[in-house]
């Protein structure tokens, strides 16, 4: 109907006006920003009582102003064409919002040279102008951008896109639907080379930021959001030296991902060494793949081509491609927490039986051979730091023999993670008693006999000789900790033995120097089995997390959630009882009673062990979350027993429709899938609602968990409508029939199912956000203007019912 309204007054206007008319004129220019960068201005000057229409143009509306480039060898488009303000409307023949230009109207193209030769640029403009009365037809002129009469620019190179994406930025009004359909680009990203020596080069990319929006960095924990990750397309001759390199950027603690996240705000540099070994090569291509994010919204991942000119590399400032200092101080926090959690086990090593008997047995023999008690210390002092320096050279091999990088690939890898978790349980059941883990005897007597020696190296072998003798009960210890530190990466290692050694060391110099310390210390009894017992039960439930990472991985659902917290009440209901001595295992002394400090002990691992049980019903357990599978890998991800939806009319799994599932938290019918959606509506005669989304959208999830609990709103969310959740960031490849060209990008496939949903959103919404909420009939037609976040129930409901009333 509306385009049939369209010609309509298209045909009345060319009938009562028999004189051609070209209200708009079209000029252009070129704008030099850099020596290879450029605009390419076109100015559209319009008659007095005539209006140019905008690039973007809701679907069903007038013809949009469209610029089309010719593809050439000698230059890159980057980024797309931008435009003024302009002027937005509620037009009564469409009835929707439309935006405009009058008088004059400026777009801008960013492009990078490739050719230094290139003098000319052309294009096509088509565009329909219309006044109070009538519209004229499409029109299509040519456009010629001379770039040897370029100018030096006068402003920023994106000033009217930034000026234009402040618009968008804080959209989702309800009261203003407009900004919610408009695209956003808040990265744009340039290039720059610097040349090392004849073959090696540093590639450069940067990321400029809008105000407001972050870009995430390139290394983001595992269910995190999207981190930033480039592809470079290697031709033969030319090879990667090392990792892309990046600044420090923000690390916060995200609470909705419940992790550390790091991003970057304003601008990011971005930098690769490369060698070239074919002087043949002009330049290198990549591929940036991004996710940004403002307090409302997130973009969907985006992929922008790169092109590193080396023609025009200008001199390094330095030799070599060196990681910002700022970087590694973004490391440090991890590292602190290692260093204080071996620390800790290092303490908990000296009160087993293999270690702690040792402490006055070794103070004595150095207080009572030395001369003088300054001599002592000092001999005491040296034997701690012997220590340090035995665990040190452990930490230092482990690095230097799998490599700093190579760690953090161990500990995400499928077939470590299950070698570490059987390592685990190795040392677990021995430090309850199973079987005692020890070194030849050949090695302890070889090293006792150096240990007689006397001087500094006979105290270096006396400390060699305490870490051999007490190996069953520091092995696992040092064992675990060197598991969990490898998933850390870098020197990890090192930092963890380092506060394990310092912890035992310390002891041995603290009592040396003040020898009445002595007589405060517990006599040796069961107690120190006990510390032992309580070990092995933390080191078997620490086992099974990675065990889990595993079955996360190869998605087996082995290992779901309600098994892991069983598990784990199994196992800390067990050591409850041990405490409370109802059981007792093979080296236990007799226990007459029990100590106020064992009780205690007992009391608190029985209440962590009740906080622990409504988890099997879905509780999140939030003291606990880093360690189990998440909510929805679970054998119900409602809990234990519960398949119901509340007042929904979805009752058992067996009646769900095909290709919908229940979406956890809030049992609600959803399908991934925007054509089974639609079937099912129409067959139920109920609307939908588009829920474009992401798994890494910080945002969706506080809809999620905020709003969309609203008890009006849930009910709606369950009975009256019919809810398609499109994951714009699923990285599951398409089948292969599904495989087609981008019609944003051109000469690109969809490869993934989240692409696939991303340019629906794009070409059929004109807009790129998530959250992004639509309420669609059966002829595919908006029942309200669409919004995206509202974190007011209040308001969100009123958006429901408001599209169910137009229904």
């Amino acid at each position: 109907m509306k385009k049939l309204i369209l010609i309509l007054v298209l045909t009345l206007g060319l009938y009562g006006y028999s004189q051609i008319l070209e209200p708009v004129e079209w000029h252009t220019t070129v704008e030099k920003i850099s020596g290879t960068e450029y605009e390419l201005v076109a100015t559209a000057a319009i008659d007095k009582g005539w209006h140019l229409y905008s690039q973007n143009v809701p679907e069903g509306g007038p013809i949009p102003t469209t610029f089309i480039f010719k593809t050439h060898a000698d230059y890159q488009l980057i980024g797309k064409v931008s435009e003024e303000e302009g002027r937005t409307v509620n037009d009564p023949v469409f009835n929707m919002r439309i935006k405009f230009f009058d008088d004059k109207a400026e777009f801008r193209q960013l492009i990078k040279v490739l050719n230094k030769e290139l003098s000319i640029v052309k294009g096509e403009v088509e565009f329909m102008v219309c006044d109070d009365a009538r519209c004229l037809p499409p029109s299509y002129i040519d456009l010629v951008f001379n770039i040897k009469e370029s100018k030096p620019t006068k402003t920023a190179s994106n000033t009217e896109t930034v000026s234009n994406t402040e618009t968008v930025s804080g959209s989702f009004q309800l009261q203003d639907s407009n900004k919610a359909t408009q695209l956003v680009d808040p990265v744009k990203w340039s290039t720059s080379v610097e040349k090392i020596s004849e073959k090696e080069y540093i590639l450069i990319a940067t990321a400029t930021i809008e105000d407001k929006w972050h870009l995430y960095a390139q290394n983001v924990p595992e269910n995190g959001p999207i981190p930033t990750h480039f592809d470079y397309k290697l031709l033969d001759g030319v090879k990667l030296l090392g990792k892309t390199l990046e600044p420090k950027g923000i690390t916060v603690m995200d609470k909705v991902f419940e992790m550390e996240i790091t991003y970057f705000k304003n601008s990011a540099e971005f930098k690769q060494k490369i060698e070239v070994l074919n002087n043949n090569i002009a330049s290198v291509q990549a591929e940036v793949v991004y996710m940004a994010c403002n307090d409302r919204q997130c973009t969907a991942p985006t992929y922008k081509d790169l092109v590193f000119d080396l023609t025009q590399a200008t001199k390094a400032k330095t030799d070599i491609v060196v990681e910002y200092p700022e970087a590694k101080k973004s490391s440090n926090k991890g590292l602190w927490a290692i260093f204080f959690i071996a620390f800790l086990s290092g303490f908990a090593a000296l009160l087993t039986p293999c270690v702690f008997p040792m402490i006055p047995m070794t103070v004595s023999f150095f207080t009572k051979q030395s001369k003088t008690k300054a001599k002592g210390i000092k001999n005491a002092v040296i034997y701690g730091i012997s220590i340090i320096i035995i665990y040190l050279v452990l930490g230092i091999a482990v690095t230097a023999v799998f490599g700093a990088d190579a760690l953090n690939a161990m500990a995400t890898n499928v077939w470590f993670n299950l070698i570490f978790f059987l390592l685990l349980i190795v040392f677990a059941l021995s430090f309850l008693g199973a079987f005692e883990i020890v070194l030849p005897s050949k090695w302890v007597n070889n090293v006792d006999k150096q240990a007689d020696r006397g001087g500094l190296i006979g105290i270096f072998f006396m400390a060699l000789a305490l870490a051999l003798v007490s190996f069953s009960c520091t092995g696992p210890i040092v064992g675990t900790l060197l598991v969990e530190a490898a998933s850390k990466g870098g020197i990890a290692p090192i930092v963890g033995m380092l506060g394990f050694s310092l912890a035992i060391a310390l002891p041995f110099a603290l009592f040396a120097a003040f020898p009445g310390w002595l007589n405060s210390l517990p006599k040796s009894g069961g107690w120190l089995n006990t510390v032992k017992v309580v070990l092995g039960f933390l080191e078997m439930a620490l086992a099974f997390k990675f065990l889990s990472q595993a079955d996360l991985v190869l998605q087996l659902h082995f290992l779901e959630r309600e098994v892991f917290i069983a598990i784990w009440i199994a196992i800390f209901g067990t050591l409850a009882l041990y405490l409370f001595g109802k059981i007792k295992l093979p080296h236990d002394s007799p226990l007459t009673h029990i100590s106020v400090g064992r009780l205690s002990l007992g009391l608190i691992v029985l209440s962590f062990t009740i906080y622990m049980i409504p988890g099997l019903w879905g509780a999140p357990l939030n003291l606990i979350s880093a360690f189990p599978p998440p909510l929805d890998y679970a054998e119900s991800p409602y809990g234990v027993g519960n398949s119901k939806t509340g007042s929904g009319t979805i009752g058992v799994q067996q009646d769900l429709p095909e290709g919908s599932h229940l979406l956890a938290p809030h049992q609600i019918l959803a399908f991934n899938d925007y054509d089974k959606g639609l079937a099912y509506a129409k067959k139920v005669n109920k609307p939908m609602m588009l829920d474009f989304t992401g798994w890494a959208c910080v945002n969706c999830r506080k809809m999620e968990q905020n709003v969309w609990v609203n008890d009006q709103v849930l009910n709606v969310l369950k009975n009256d409508i019919v809810l398609i959740s499109l994951y714009v960031d699923d990285k599951r490849k398409l089948p292969e029939d599904e495989v087609v060209e981008s019609k944003l990008r051109p000469g690109k496939k969809l490869k993934y199912i989240g692409q696939k949903w991303s340019e629906f959103q794009t070409i059929k919404f004109k807009t790129n956000t998530q959250p992004f909420y639509v309420l669609l009939g059966h002829d595919e037609q908006n029942l309200n203007d669409p919004i995206g976040y509202t974190p007011d129930a209040e308001q969100y409901y009123n958006w429901l019912k408001a599209g169910l009333d137009n229904f």
